[in-house]
């Protein structure tokens, strides 16, 4: 939802945002229909990139794209309500945070939390919604006593003016740049994802606030409902349904695998049989593998014959594997390798790579008979 701002007067040093936040992604909007592409803070001025030069001076209509800004608010001041109550409660302080496009992190001076701690975390965090705790923005000159009894990271090295303090009634007071919502209760509420491990024996506590909240909510419902119909089963049994699954393929798998080396030996006999009448034998074969094309070569074993093996969409990519004499192979590896437009490496009479254009198998059959007619020539 994008919603308009009054008409004014363009300046580049204007800006859809006063200040821009250290932590908090910059706004996104329209002036005269032409898209924001970028915001960022140069001292006191917020520079604005458009895709279009506007006139200094010209009157001109600003559009705010208010979800955006509004999804930010929520998460700036869930991140400094967390932060406050984290340290009140346990004393963890935070050092850092991102704001992500789907969830976002506070970094905690602590080497791990446990689920308790959590869970009591996101209780007091969401009492405190409840109370509707207002939200209140001030401005203190920079010599003021009261700056330093507020949170802060410090002021950045270009700061010009007034001192911005947000504070939660009772809760904190925080040095900060970014845009927050009036009071706790338009945070609607917290949810705690849980912790990683951070650097520096830090953890990282995930997050998400307000509407982020009910749009997970909303994914997780049709996920949810789309396991049901594939699963055939409810919600509380969907994890014992996938082991199962699981388990089944396995077995699967593990038969499969047993069947294609079985299919992989029978292949090499019966190719055998063909050695003394071809120079050159060639083979594909669709769901093969390269342990399936290893079998095959350690069957025929070393000799004269030419052998080229592939698995693999046949029109896409696959494995390739030439075996044969030593010095031929070496010669006609990189080759083949060229040819399917793929990298391979070899050694021993053998040459084994990956392709991804096997649609040209048949002209890596006409190089390798062709080589072995120039041999016959030749001898």
């Amino acid at each position: 939802m994008l919603s308009s701002a009054t008409a004014g007067e363009y300046s580049p040093k204007a800006g859809l945002v006063t200040l821009i936040s250290f932590f908090q992604p910059d706004d996104r909007g329209l002036i005269n229909d032409i898209p924001v592409l970028r915001v960022t803070r140069q001292g006191p001025d917020a520079l604005h990139f458009v895709q279009t030069p506007l006139e200094p001076g010209s009157e001109v209509q600003l559009v705010l794209d208010w979800d955006r800004r509004f999804d930010h608010m929520q998460q700036h001041s869930g991140q400094h309500l967390i932060t406050a109550i984290a340290d009140l409660m346990f004393g963890f302080k935070t050092t850092s945070w991102e704001l992500g496009r789907q969830r976002s992190t506070i970094e905690l001076d602590t080497p791990s939390m446990t689920a308790d701690q959590v869970a009591a975390l996101e209780q007091s965090v969401n009492d405190r919604i409840r109370a509707r705790i207002p939200v209140v923005v001030r401005e203190l000159a920079v010599g003021d006593p009261e700056v330093e009894l507020v949170r802060s990271r410090g002021l950045p090295d270009d700061h010009t003016g007034p001192v911005r303090i947000i504070s939660i009634e009772g809760v904190d007071a925080n040095m900060c740049c970014g845009t927050h919502i009036s009071n706790l209760s338009d945070l609607q509420m917290v949810k705690l994802l849980g912790t990683e491990k951070g650097k520096k024996n830090k953890t990282n506590l995930v997050f998400l606030a307000g509407n982020r909240v009910l749009k997970t909510l909303e994914r997780s419902h049709a996920t949810e409902k789309s396991f049901t119909s594939l699963l055939k089963t409810g919600p509380e049994e969907h994890v014992e349904a996938v082991k199962r699954l699981q388990n089944s393929l396995k077995l699967l798998q593990k038969s499969n695998l047993n069947l294609l080396r079985d299919l992989a030996i029978l292949t090499a006999q019966s190719l055998k049989n063909n050695l003394d009448q071809e120079p050159i034998l060639v083979l594909h074969r669709k769901d093969g593998d390269s342990e399936f094309m290893n079998i095959i070569a350690n069957e025929i074993g070393a000799g004269e014959t030419l052998l080229f093996l592939s698995v693999g969409d046949e029109r896409a990519a696959g494995l390739f594997l030439l075996a044969g004499p030593p010095e031929a192979v070496e010669k006609l590896g990189p080759r083949v390798a060229e040819l399917l437009e793929g990298k391979g490496a070899g050694k021993r009479g053998r040459y084994q790579g990956k392709a991804t254009r096997m649609s040209r198998r048949p002209e890596v059959e006409a190089l390798l008979r062709t080589f072995v007619s120039e041999q016959s020539t030749e001898q």
